[in-house]
């Protein structure tokens, strides 16, 4: 036997708008530009303008009563007249194959040729004199290197490698002589097996082999590790060097490149541009006023010509698909426009919050603030103020900043105030500048020289902050 129950459920449903919203809200100025794009090109009934508006006041072209002749029939005849013969009178700059001018030209940027350091090096490899199987070796070893340029592998496995996948055997010697070739290549240091090899072939092809050369070189080869971690006292004793030779052979040391691929990896460069998604500028009256940038969102509107159609009787099926699109590009621009007026309402509840900041540009002005705090004032869920904030950039007098930044933690000081951590890390920065190098700060001596200066912060706090500034170790820290 059948019985019906009635249940209770409470679910979460979006509407379109809402859908259109949450997709449009997290991208930035010019994904959202390439997203109109792909809408005006998806849906024939959205179109780019604004919405047409007759105004009774709009002067008319033509006014009867500057006729001279006063007759109906002359108006309506110089009218086919001017129709007829307009383009007799074309001025010649017009007729010009380049008649525009150098602003009316857009500025596109020039695409940079891509070449990765392994290609650079196989172009330098096929001007050597090698033969076919030279060259098979040389560029697997091309291959074979890392990021850095380094060639982590032992020549064994790489002459193994090569006779396994050309079915032909490869000596062990062989892979030897072409690397010895190919780290006669530029940069310099190329194809080294470690940190050690790499100073050491960079050293060998100086033209300027003076004493402070033949120190840095000892330096590099009886007290590298020494050198890693800047024990400077040991490296004396072992190498015998007083205090100024040292100097100059550690400078000399400096001048080397530790990444030798670092100067070729063109393939690893991003070309990224920042469009910032505010303008925020200071009044007269000294007071911030904030705005989209110009262009965030281009002015859109609905064809007419397919609202017509779709209000007119048409097949089923074209009624349907006029229908949808027409649904579709009124919840878009809904979207955007309840985009913009999100975004703005976030800005200025920013901007409210970090007044001082805003007025000044100094860090030390930072308050601590959280997505909670904006999301109170605009009284909308932090998930959406997230989305607001994300990748977004404001253009100010002092510079571009990044919203994410703006959002820090808050540190409690010994008179009570909150200080926000950014704060902390611009007196950690400040401290580190201004010591001794000889004698660098450890991180318990900048807690204290920060207690001193009112803020309480634990020495894990320091490291923290320490490497988040990318500052390293006081040992690490250490000149002479």
């Amino acid at each position: 036997m059948q019985r019906q129950t009635q249940t209770q459920r409470q679910t979460l449903k979006y509407s379109p708008l809402q859908i259109q919203m949450l997709n449009l809200l997290h991208l930035t100025t010019m994904e959202l530009e390439q997203r109109i794009k792909e809408e005006l090109e998806e849906n024939p009934i959205l179109e780019e303008g604004k919405e047409e508006s007759t105004s009774e006041d709009a002067p008319e072209e033509f006014d009867e009563s500057d006729n001279s002749s006063g007759s109906e029939d002359n108006s309506v005849q110089d009218y086919y007249d001017w129709d007829e013969f307009r383009d007799d009178d074309i001025p010649d700059y017009k007729t010009y194959a380049n008649n525009q001018s150098a602003d009316n030209e857009l500025y596109t940027r020039p695409m940079v040729e891509a070449i990765s350091f392994r290609d650079d090096l196989k172009q330098q490899v096929h001007f050597l004199q090698l033969d076919e199987r030279q060259q098979l070796i040389a560029d697997f070893i091309l291959d074979s290197l890392d990021e850095d340029g380094f060639l982590r592998r032992e020549s064994d496995v790489i002459a193994d490698d090569i006779s396994f996948a050309n079915s032909m055997f490869i000596d062990t010697d062989e892979v030897n002589t072409m690397l010895k070739i190919i780290q006669q290549l530029d940069p310099p240091g190329i194809a080294a097996n470690d940190l050690r090899e790499c100073l050491l072939i960079q050293l060998n092809r100086m033209e300027n082999q003076n004493e402070t050369w033949k120190w840095a070189c000892k330096i590099v080869t009886d007290a590298f590790d020494e050198l890693g971690s800047r024990n400077y006292d040991k490296i004396m004793r072992i190498t015998g060097l007083d205090e100024e030779s040292l100097k100059k052979a550690i400078q000399l040391i400096t001048t080397l490149n530790p990444k030798p691929a670092s100067g070729l990896r063109n393939d690893s460069i991003v070309n990224e541009s920042i469009k910032p998604d505010f303008m925020l500028w200071y009044t007269e009256d000294g007071e911030i006023e904030v705005q989209l940038t110009w262009g965030n969102s281009p002015a859109l509107k609905l064809n007419k010509v397919f609202t017509q159609m779709a209000e007119q009787k048409q097949d089923k099926a074209t009624n349907q698909f006029l229908k949808n699109k027409m649904n579709s590009a009124k919840w878009f621009i809904d979207a955007i426009k309840q985009r913009e007026n999100t975004m703005l309402n976030t800005l200025k509840a920013i901007v409210k919050l970090q007044y001082d900041y805003f007025q000044t540009g100094d860090i030390k002005k930072l308050r601590p603030m959280i997505l909670k705090d904006v999301a109170e004032i605009i009284d909308m869920d932090i998930s959406t103020v997230s989305r607001v904030t994300t990748n977004k950039y404001v253009q100010t007098p002092f510079g571009i900043v990044l919203l994410k930044d703006l959002f820090t933690e808050g540190v409690t000081n010994e008179d009570g105030t909150e200080v926000s951590n950014r704060e902390i890390q611009e007196a950690i920065r400040e401290i580190v500048s201004e010591e001794d190098k000889r004698h660098p700060y450890n991180d318990q001596q900048i807690t204290d020289m920060l207690a001193e200066k009112g803020y309480s912060v634990a020495r894990r706090t320091v490291a923290k902050y320490r490497e988040q500034l990318n500052i390293p170790t006081a040992r690490l820290r250490v000149t002479i």
